[in-house]
């Protein structure tokens, strides 16, 4: 089949320019601009920076860990089955478990029992009911569940036409004739609008009868008024299901559009990528807020349920990034089972590295990243004193900008300054009246805009101190603080450094219009700066390839305007569940994991999106195989297997794997052997340091020949460069024949001994701690802000046990663990120096698979309930007699040995005195 031409993407490496960066890749020295104090040129030891450095902004700091919802999953030690045993044998296992429970007078409230993809079941528990039962020996493991919050969508206006072609996903439908058709594709989120004419619907409210042409089947496992967040005034979180999975919130639309809305996207409409597929609509969200993860499980096995071939899932729990977690075990099993799953890695760039989550860091799932259209329309407003066009996104939290009217600009600062309009910097001129251009940096959007505000503007046009475009949030931090009440907007770098020459120059004018203008994305082809970063907690190579995802226009429910702009990996996994889609229509026998192999052999990767444009290429363990490229994939002869290579620890030595080549055409094809090297990361999780690259790959030879119809194996022996320490670094093995595209193969790997990795740090607060729960507005196993909530006692203190008067440790995981686990020690009586305890009593806490905080002062209470099981095996949890105790805080290493003193972090209380009377 010959491959139809096309314009070449914007920032995407080719494979030329991959092939002659083989030998080692070639890094050009320059100067970060848009900062004025960070270099390219990297130090001796590599450093690139730091994420606060080459941003110009402070990391991310709110709490982004999902809060326990006290609910559990409990996993049971029969085969589910999707692996090989039988539903009626899980069932009867579950029915033991729980007749087991009644005797240990352990109070389960069962959510949902699972048998199809999983064993066992979720339930409502307390912390000690839970222990209660976790020695049974009908339990495998248990797992909190988890809230996961729907995305708030972004909204500017871009064209989906734009991310089509950047994917190629044009090409596929117009010259190669591919829709999708045939194929059924879940979609596991908010529900989809049947009524949307782009999604079969006759484009009328209510007018279109469930099941439909085009969503064929699905379910509402909520309700519309269902929400978990429990920080929400809305809390609702009893689900009522019903039969009818519209969609009341936009998001699932939205995706589902991505996917395959058939519109006509020259009238308006929007065109998907496989507009031939059907929908099987699986909602778990309600019209607003979270949802839980075992509802997402339960959803999983209800697509199974249906047939359907692709299920998609744009959501997921942030930081939980253990593979182990039951709804990306679950997801293998789907993927076993001979479903493709595609899910989104995440929006927790900003939060740095290992903030991946579940479902996406699943082994046999595809994990999606996102990257950033190459166009979008966006509002506008016109200066003088030509009437330029400049394209603006309105901020959150700040009045909707009018759509005429004229007011005169001002500035408050030039683009050299670092705290424009900061209260830092002083007192702002008169704005009385005008429109201030202010450049982004040092404080936050809030104080700029109220500092504005204050100073007499009539509104402040937010300008980037980085190349793109952005979209602030005015909104007050503290409830005490005023609204911001004037129209804010924000504009690129460029556009704002031409407003400020024009300022400079003399009197400008800016006129609103309610009209759009289409605007060039300067970052169009690089990651996004919300994607998450990998790897998975295993070592496993995560994302696996990205997709469009930031400033994307879709469907939304028509009592919403029918579209919508969202930004998220959200948007960037339906891509890929689209294009699998077009894959298996054009080749129907590709298993589910050949084809996850097949994508990431021809996507593209990408320029370093911190520093474009110079040489670098954005880690592996954040963009995965690169931007996909579907129409390649589609028209390829030749596979490469494993399509990553996920190569674990320095510490072990080089890394050996066997790449196998198979070619299904019809005459021998040589490849030459090379590697490209991509940025590495280390320090600490939430500010990473960014370093030059550095592994060395050795094939044995230097090219490979895979005869017609055949297939051939290939050793590469990975050797970790030196640095950085306890850093993850990566790349792409390139197969580069004579003629056409080269092949690639990510791999990633960790420098040094993961196990020394620090997990138990202080976060500023000289954690862990003990604390008093009766200050915490929420109760047992559940997150609670810092802010007061809980009263720390650094020298111990006296507790009653009763509701409400429990000891908590409260401790902050700078990265994640394979264990965390309480025991329970007499004090010592005699007040002697040294270890405050005497004989160990039981642990009474234990939690497998824990992720890492998801901020720097983020922390995770661990509560003690005064009980301690009574012997081993299943014997009831007893009360422990008034008296004093310590607690200890043990974490195991990430794939360590817990009877290794080396593997594993404590902390040991204060004196605990229970006095119950």
């Amino acid at each position: 089949m010959t491959r139809p031409s096309r314009a070449p993407r914007r920032r995407a490496v080719t494979r030329r320019a991959g092939l002659a960066a083989a030998a080692g890749i070639a890094l050009a020295a320059g100067t970060l601009a848009p900062l004025g104090t960070v270099s390219a040129d990297p130090t001796p030891d590599g450093y690139l920076g730091s994420a606060a450095e080459l941003t110009g902004a402070p990391t991310d700091t709110r709490e982004l860990v999902p809060s326990p919802t006290g609910s559990w999953f409990v996993e049971l030690t029969s085969d589910s089955a999707a692996e090989g045993g039988s539903r009626t044998t899980a069932r009867r296992q579950q029915d033991r478990l729980l007749a087991e429970a009644a005797t240990l007078q352990a109070d389960l409230d069962v959510r949902y029992r699972y048998d199809r993809l999983w064993n066992g079941l979720s339930v409502t528990a307390s912390q000690a009911d839970i222990s209660r039962i976790a020695g049974s020996r009908e339990v495998a493991a248990v797992y909190p569940v988890v809230a996961v919050q729907a995305p708030d969508p972004v909204q500017t206006e871009p064209a989906m036409d734009s991310a089509l072609g950047m994917t190629g996903a044009d090409i596929a439908q117009s010259e190669l004739g591919l829709t999708g058709d045939g194929l059924k594709v879940g979609i596991i989120d908010t529900g989809i609008d049947i009524d949307h004419p782009d999604l079969g619907g006759d484009g009328t409210a209510g007018g279109t009868a469930f099941p439909s042409d085009r969503v064929v089947a699905g379910y509402d496992f909520v309700g519309d008024d269902y929400n978990a967040d429990d920080t929400s005034a809305a809390y609702q979180p009893i689900p009522r299901p019903d039969d009818n999975p519209d969609d009341c919130n936009g998001h699932g639309s939205h995706v589902a559009g991505i996917v395959g809305a058939d519109g006509d996207s020259a009238a308006g409409g929007v065109l998907g990528v496989a507009p031939g597929v059907q929908f099987g609509g699986y909602r778990v969200f309600g019209c607003g807020g979270s949802t839980t993860s075992d509802i997402i499980l339960a959803a999983l096995e209800r697509a199974h349920a249906d047939g359907m071939d692709v299920v998609n899932m744009s959501l997921g729990a942030g930081f939980v990034t253990w593979p182990e977690y039951p709804t990306a075990v679950a997801s293998d099993a789907l993927v076993d089972a001979g479903v493709v799953v595609v899910a989104s890695i995440g929006n927790n760039g900003a939060a740095g590295t290992w903030s991946a989550g579940a479902p996406g860091v699943g082994d046999k799932v595809i994990g999606v990243a996102s990257f950033d259209n190459t166009e979008y329309d966006a509002q506008m407003f016109t200066a003088s004193p030509d009437d330029r066009e400049f394209g603006y996104s309105p901020a959150e939290g700040a009045p909707d900008a009018p759509t005429e009217g004229d007011l005169p600009l001002s500035r408050t600062g030039t683009p050299e300054a670092t705290a424009d309009a900061c209260t830092a910097t002083g007192p702002l001129p008169d704005l009385t009246g005008t429109a201030a251009l202010i450049e982004r940096g040092t404080c936050s959007f809030y104080e700029k805009a109220i500092n504005a505000q204050n100073a007499g503007a009539a509104a402040v046009v937010l300008y980037n101190n980085v190349a793109g475009a952005f979209a602030p949030t005015v909104a007050p931090t503290t409830p005490a603080d005023p609204p911001v009440t004037i129209p804010v907007v924000a504009v690129s770098q460029a556009d704002g450094v031409e407003l400020d020459s024009r300022i400079a120059a003399g009197a400008t004018t800016l006129t609103w219009t309610g009209e759009t203008t289409t605007v060039e994305n300067v970052t169009g082809g690089l990651i996004s700066s919300f994607s998450s970063y990998g790897m998975a907690a295993d070592l496993t190579l995560k994302p696996d390839l990205g997709a469009p995802g930031g400033l994307i226009r879709s469907t939304y429910p028509l009592e919403r305007d029918g579209y919508a702009v969202v930004s998220g990996t959200s948007m960037a996994s339906p891509h890929v569940a689209g294009a699998v889609a077009l894959l298996l229509e054009a080749h129907p026998s590709l298993g589910p994991e050949a084809v996850r192999d097949v994508l990431q052999n021809h996507a593209d990767p990408a320029d370093w999106s911190l520093i474009p444009d110079q040489g670098y290429i954005e880690p592996a363990h954040r963009q995965g195989a690169g931007l996909l490229d579907i129409d390649a994939a589609i028209l390829a002869d030749t596979a490469v297997t494993p399509g990553k290579l996920s190569l674990g620890e320095s510490e072990a030595g080089p890394a050996t794997r066997t790449l196998t080549l198979t070619n299904d055409g019809d005459a021998d094809v040589t490849y030459e052997l090379s590697h490209i090297d991509a940025v590495s990361t280390a320090d600490e999780p939430n500010n990473p340091g960014f370093y030059l690259g550095g592994a060395a790959v050795d094939f044995g030879a230097s090219s490979v020949t895979v005869p017609a119809g055949g297939s051939v194996t290939v050793d590469v022996t990975v050797t970790a460069p030196d640095g950085p320490a306890l850093g993850q670094y990566g790349g792409y093995v390139v197969l580069t024949p004579p003629d056409g595209e080269p092949l690639s193969v990510p791999f990633a790997g960790f420098v040094g001994d993961y196990q020394d990795l620090p997990i138990l740090t202080s976060a500023g607060f000289g954690l862990p701690a003990l604390g008093d729960v009766t200050a915490c507005d929420r109760y047992l196993g559940v997150n609670c802000t810092m802010g007061g909530q809980y009263a720390l006692l650094p020298d111990g203190g006296t507790f009653t046990m009763t509701e409400g008067d429990h000891p908590v440790i409260i401790a902050h995981l700078e990265h994640q663990a394979q264990n965390v686990s309480v025991q329970l020690f007499h004090a010592k009586d005699d007040g002697t120096a040294g270890r405050p305890y005497a004989g160990r009593l039981n642990t009474v806490l234990s939690e497998d698979f824990v992720g890492r905080s998801g901020a720097a002062t983020g922390f995770t209470p661990y509560v003690w309930d005064g009980t301690r099981p009574r012997g081993a095996g299943t014997d009831k949890r007893v009360d422990v007699p008034d008296g004093r105790y310590v607690l200890r805080l043990t974490a195991t290493k990430p794939l360590g040995d817990p009877s290794n003193p080396d593997h594993v972090e404590t902390w040991d209380s204060p004196v605990i005195t229970v006095d119950r009377s």
